[in-house]
């Protein structure tokens, strides 16, 4: 069996345990190891003991490096239960240098993965410290074996451009994951909406998922409060008190807003995408960059239950939508965008939105055991060679 150790900077990040559930699922054995973004350790992501690397704090770059370089002097001892793994995970930048770390504590050349799922905005930077950065990737990235990303936008215009990774790429989407069948007595998702007049103002809009992006919160209260309870918007997720720390006062003082907590991933997603109308799949957070770039978990989830996703023209995710020739684009990013969009929603054009988004093949959304099992295969390979490179240098 493969033994992988994953090495994550944010262990509580649902992201991480679907990454679990899908290495699991394609046949590896799992040694999680990461930062975490809770006051208190991780007592367990899927039935597995996570070692504690510390915690650091959204946003604070600064911190992060500083805990980056404490458990560096660290992770012989954090590892030293730990059985040589078949193979590193890194995900994220500062998980690639503890990951060549790590290779020296078990010292040997184990292959390494890079996965990176977003650009962050300081290495796109064209001062000393974006060139720093990029450089440091470069060197730290020399000898991976893959690198594991979600878009090919961050390949276009990232990784190819500016030439930080030589190593091959797969592409894995942010898709919904079914490895289980649907239970018999869960209704198909197109009779769900509808069967009590619900396909009917008020329209619902889901923004779940991490919630990080300020004017999308702006744009749809000032929307809702047009619309006079015509459109609700209906929050769920994380929401990043770092971006707007007044998030919660601000939901409550809004008519047609409502923030309903966290979720679990997948055991919950079909409820709470089943409670709404339509998906919002925008994302200002890193304009002009990754968030025009990113491929977001919503498309996905929200398309794999039903709900019409809203994206920009603009962007990577509206050029998808568009290909699939679904979806509700916006020409412009306002209240006054969204109204001539949305504004005259019936429930006939809401019917074909929906029809639409049914009739693509569910395999557009989600992946399945099969692609667990192919994945963990590929990350096989890579260890079949590692006698190629076992003399490699591990600085």
């Amino acid at each position: 069996m493969l033994h992988v150790l994953y090495l994550v900077h944010d262990v509580s990040d649902p992201a991480v345990r679907r990454r679990v559930k899908m290495l699991r699922a394609g046949g590896a054995r799992i040694t999680l190891a990461g930062f975490r973004r809770t006051p208190s350790p991780i007592v367990e992501i899927e039935g597995i003991e996570p070692v504690d690397l510390g915690p650091t704090r959204d946003g604070r770059f600064a911190q992060r490096i500083g805990a980056v370089a404490k458990a560096a002097v660290s992770i012989g001892a954090k590892l030293g239960a730990v059985a040589r793994p078949d193979l590193i995970i890194a995900r994220n930048l500062e998980m690639l240098a503890l990951a060549r770390r790590a290779n020296r504590v078990f010292g040997a050349a184990v292959p390494i993965v890079y996965e990176c799922l977003d650009i962050h905005r300081l290495v796109l930077r064209n001062d000393l410290v974006g060139k720093t950065l990029r450089g440091v990737e470069r060197h730290l990235a020399r000898d991976v074996k893959l690198l594991v990303t979600s878009s090919p936008a961050f390949i276009a215009n990232y990784f190819q451009p500016f030439g930080q990774i030589a190593a091959p790429v797969e592409l894995i989407e942010n898709k919904y994951f079914d490895t289980m069948p649907a239970p018999a007595d869960d209704p198909p998702v197109d009779d769900v909406l509808g069967k009590d007049g619900s396909a009917a103002p008020p329209w619902r809009i889901g923004w779940f998922g991490a919630l990080r992006c300020r004017r999308s919160l702006d744009i749809l209260a000032e929307f809702t409060r047009r619309q006079n309870g015509r459109f609700e918007v209906v929050l769920r997720g994380r929401p990043a008190l770092s971006e707007f720390p007044d998030f919660h006062a601000f939901v409550e003082a809004e008519p047609w807003l409502s923030f309903r907590g966290p979720y679990r991933n997948p055991e919950d997603m079909a409820a709470i995408y089943r409670e709404v109308h339509f998906s919002w799949a925008i994302d200002f957070f890193e304009q002009g960059q990754n968030s025009e770039w990113l491929l977001p978990n919503r498309l996905y989830e929200g398309c794999r239950f039903g709900a019409v996703p809203i994206s920009m023209a603009s962007t990577e995710t509206g050029r998808f939508l568009k290909r699939q020739d679904i979806g509700v684009l916006l020409s412009e990013a306002t209240p006054e965008g969204l109204d001539t969009a949305l504004g005259r929603m019936s429930q006939e054009r809401f019917g074909k939105l929906k029809s639409r988004v049914l009739a693509r093949n569910p395999r557009t959304w989600s992946y399945d055991r099969s692609d667990c099992l192919a994945f963990v295969d590929k990350l096989r390979g890579l260890t079949a060679v590692r006698g190629a490179f076992a003399t490699e240098a591990l600085a």
